[in-house]
């Protein structure tokens, strides 16, 4: 304003002149009446600068409905919770919209669940070790719950009972024409309940004293025609209770069409009843006929369970509605009798970064200063402590215009009202650095900056300008984050991916808490409200119900990233969180609060203790990660395969074999684990993908990468994170009779000197009972026997990653005809020099198996620790371990052929097929 002001009275000094007087006077009088009018404009927004602010829909006043918030927290649900935290969810399809919606809602909630997509003809298993495996049921179609054949419903239901579970479900409406016909009060299976669909409803109303209500708190009455077709029902027994209702949105005349009856959306008489539909609790029976449209109608019911002793919720809508999504939440938590639901509790955080940084006119002036300051004591009234994060690069400060200097030095005498962190000191990226030096040395720049002004950095918190160096790793910055800040967290919206949002996770990296951020709709470019991108309604849509309030309801730890120029200009952010929270604060039951950083990222963890561990992803395969991994670095040297054993098939030969081939080279030897690198198996995963990439060569054009590590394949973790560093890679799977596998381990640790394989028989190690054996005897037992699984393994790798990528290698085959072998696996793998192997292997009497023909004609065989020759198996182990393997091999048997891929001759013979 001051600019402005400025800028005009140079501009009449310059015209003014005693040769021109006349024009000069018309040049005051034009000023005055325009400085006058900028005063006038000031004054009337002084709280902000969005102009005509007062034609927005404010929001809610609070002022109806409110529920005891002691109350809520006071509800107890009956002790008979013997179920698992997790829902089981019907879907008729996982691609219709309605079905990817549920979805969404509950990987946001973080809600554990199993998935059934299409005709129900059998329920999955129910009940282990006597405990419920689910917690809630959802059924994306209510009618497909109706329509269970009788002995499910039975089973289902009885499961309910016996377990007080219940049943969330969706009756939405399903238009088949153009129509506005839609047929009225069809009775929903067999319960003392109709419905009607199809219809356009207004003024949406929760019901206060409803039982499911948690999280949801009734604000005020919802008034105007909501969007899309709704379904409202009618009662015929105590067992309902609505938990909102709606308004007609227009009268329609009724049609008597045999057994159904139709509305005329252009007539306005008086509803007539179907002969089907009981007279005395119809729809509107139980309302005067004069006023069809002054009728509150249920929208959304509980089932108190009084019919059939089974619980439920039935939503009317396609959850396309906002309120839905947060009632949607408070069914699962009431029907799961508080096995599913999130806590009220909301942490709270703001980062306003690039203080210093900015376009000239685009900065904070002193107002803007004084506005952050008075709104950050505004909201410590309802978030106790909250402080605002100031993010820094301190070789910018004073660049802008004398009123945005003035600013600056205003926020460096109000340093101690805010929290501070660092970016670097000239905004640049950390991978830009190409060591540690280099970027601990300007990285220390900034530190002196900040010592030199007192800005408070007592919570250990940095933000990496553009995320970079955070994910994809970039390790020098790790480093100088200990070495000259000693930052033990931070934040960003990179890991795993961008996009979708909903799946931003956390991380711990080098002692360093990595947690998600979210964003508020507010970006760099976004500082004026009629430039908002989409206009003012899109801003308005993301605060009410949108996707800003579901971050509030779905995150309990919400760190959003704001920018200095969205507190400047029309102070843009003010004007978002100030609506947004008193939104929260209207509609919901969460209590919001602030804890310092370095806490938020102590608790995060303490609540998702499964995401300590990182999950590496491939960056060149992300558009996103790629702008910000470092230029000098690729991922060629990502493998195109692995080999992943299981041990003791025959993996060290087919190591050895594929490095014969003049396209193939594996991985550099380890100095603790020799040919493996057993990068996804241990710690070294810890160590990241660049430390993983420099045990391969640089390939050339038609070089083929591999990694063997025979540890990967019974380990649990290890094929999720294979998927998301090499999704596009081939697993091979080596498989010999389980048998054979778990006694030539026993004997590898006899020539090892195991003292326990030494101690005792195979026998008795693969016999003995794992409760009350020594923990030694039992752990070698696992060794032996559990990998042998071979169908429950293989199902892990199989997960998200198409058949043909995964290449099946008959062991025993492999150790009596190699060549032939060889053919197969370099034709699965896709190589396009398809070598004859026949010609460089030969059969070796001595040695037992085959070994590589030099050049010079001679053999070069494997060590002498391969080929080892054992005494056979004694007749009680092979009798126990034939049995101890039949299911599991007859279901590996049935898993090949589903896959197409070739049977093992070994398991042909055993199978009889």
């Amino acid at each position: 304003m001051q600019a402005i002001k400025r800028n005009m009275w140079m501009k009449v000094r310059k015209i003014a002149s005693p040769r021109n007087i006349v024009f000069t006077l018309t040049s005051l009088a034009t000023f005055s009446v325009f400085y006058m009018f900028i005063e006038w404009q000031n004054r009337e927004t002084t709280s902000f600068h969005i102009k005509d602010h007062h034609s927005f829909k404010p929001v809610p006043d609070c002022s109806l409905g409110r529920v005891n918030r002691n109350e809520i927290q006071a509800v107890k649900f009956p002790e008979n919770t013997q179920t698992r935290q997790k829902a089981l969810l019907f879907l008729k399809s996982p691609q219709t919209q309605m079905g990817r919606k549920i979805v969404v809602l509950l990987e946001s909630a973080r809600f554990k669940f199993n998935t059934q997509n299409g005709e129900i003809k059998n329920l999955p298993v129910l009940i282990d070790d006597n405990k419920g495996r689910y917690g809630v049921i959802i059924f994306e179609d209510m009618l497909s719950y109706t329509g269970l054949h009788q002995w499910n419903r039975d089973l289902l239901d009885k499961y309910c009972r016996d377990f007080n579970v219940g049943i969330v479900s969706f009756l939405h409406p399903k238009r088949t024409s153009v129509s506005h016909d839609v047929e009225f009060t069809q009775k929903l299976g067999n319960f003392p309940l109709n419905y009607a669909s199809n219809l356009k409803v207004k003024d949406y109303e929760l019901n206060a004293t409803a039982g499911i209500l948690r999280i949801a708190r009734p604000a005020e009455i919802i008034t105007g025609v909501l969007p899309n077709d709704w379904t409202v029902f009618e009662f015929e027994h105590n067992t309902y209770a609505p938990v909102s209702t709606v308004r007609l949105a227009q009268a329609y005349e009724a049609h008597d069409t045999g057994q159904d009856l139709r509305w005329d959306k252009n007539k306005a008489r008086p509803f007539r009843q179907s002969p089907s539909v009981n007279r005395q609790s119809s729809l509107f029976g139980l309302f005067p006929s004069e006023s069809v449209t002054d009728h509150r109608l249920p929208a959304v019911v509980q089932d108190l369970g009084k019919y059939d002793q089974v619980e439920r919720v039935i939503f009317g809508e396609a959850l396309k509605f906002w309120l839905h999504q947060v009632l949607f939440l408070d069914a699962i938590s009431y029907l799961s009798r508080g096995r599913l639901a999130l806590p009220l509790e909301r942490n709270v955080q703001i980062d306003i970064d690039d203080m210093f940084v900015g376009v000239k006119g685009t900065r904070m002036t002193s107002d803007d200063v004084t506005a952050l300051l008075n709104f950050q004591e505004e909201l410590r009234e309802t978030i106790p402590g909250f402080s605002f994060q100031l993010g820094f690069s301190g070789k910018f400060i004073f660049h802008g215009e004398p009123e945005e200097t003035e600013a600056e030095r205003l926020l460096l005498k109000l340093h101690d009202k805010f929290q501070w962190f660092p970016h670097m000191w000239s905004h640049m990226q950390a991978h830009w650095f190409k060591n540690v030096s280099q970027l601990c040395s300007y990285m220390d720049i900034n530190r002196q900056f900040a010592v030199r002004h007192k800005l408070n950095m007592s919570h250990g918190y940095a933000v990496s300008p553009h995320h970079a160096g955070v994910y994809p790793v970039h390790q020098p910055l790790y480093d100088c984050w200990h070495r000259i800040w000693n930052i033990t967290t931070t934040s960003t919206e990179e890991y795993p991916h961008l996009r979708p949002d909903h799946k931003r996770r956390g991380f711990i990296h080098d002692n360093i808490k990595v947690l998600p951020r979210q964003t508020c709709g507010l970006f760099t470019h976004t500082m004026i409200l009629d430039k908002y991108p989409g206009g003012p309604t899109t801003l308005h849509e993301n605060i009410n119900g949108g996707l800003l309030f579901q971050t509030f309801l779905f995150n309990q730890f919400n760190i959003y990233m704001t920018h200095l120029s969205n507190y400047g200009n029309d102070r843009l952010a003010i004007y978002t969180f100030r609506r947004a929270i008193k939104f929260v604060q209207c509609w919901t039951n969460l209590q919001l609060r602030y804890d310092p950083p370095e806490v938020v990222g102590r608790k995060y963890f303490e609540l998702y203790p499964e995401e300590k561990d990182p999950l590496w992803t491939n960056p060149c395969l992300d558009k996103r990660h790629k702008e910000i991994y470092s230029e000098d670095k690729t991922c060629d040297r990502l493998p195109n395969f692995v080999v992943v054993g299981p041990q003791k098939t025959g993996t060290t030969a087919l190591y050895w074999f594929l490095n014969m081939h003049p396209d193939v080279e594996s991985n550099r030897p380890s100095d603790k684990t020799f040919e493996e690198v057993q990068f996804f198996s241990g710690t070294n995963y810890y160590k990241g993908i660049d430390w993983y990439m420099d045990y391969f060569p640089v390939p050339s054009i038609d070089t083929i990468l591999f990694e063997k590590s025979a540890t990967y394949f019974d380990q649990e973790v290890v094929p999720r994170r294979v998927a998301a560093l090499l999704p596009k890679s081939h697993v091979v799977v080596i498989l010999i009779d389980p048998a054979k596998r778990a006694y030539s381990w026993y004997q590898h640790m006899r020539s090892h000197d195991d003292p326990t394989a030494l101690k005792y028989s195979f026998y008795q190690v693969v016999n003995a009972k794992r409760q009350g054996s020594p923990p030694a005897l039992i752990s070698l037992q696992r060794r032996c026997l559990d990998p042998g699984f071979y169908a429950y393994h293989l199902e892990r790798w199989t997960d998200g990653r198409r058949s043909d990528q995964i290449v099946i290698v008959d062991g025993e085959m492999l150790k009596e005809k190699p060549a032939v072998v060889m053919q197969h696996v370099q034709k699965a793998l896709g190589f396009k020099n398809i070598i004859d192997y026949s010609k460089k292997l030969k059969f070796d009497q001595k040695k037992g198996f085959f070994c590589q023909v030099t050049e010079q004609k001679r053999l070069k065989c494997l060590g002498k620790s391969k080929g080892r020759l054992y005494p056979d198996m004694d007749d009680k182990s092979q009798m126990f371990l034939t049995k101890y393997y039949q299911v599991a091999n007859t279901k590996l048997l049935q898993m090949l052929k589903s896959m197409n891929k070739p049977v093992p001759k070994w398991l042909e013979e055993q199978q009889g097929s």
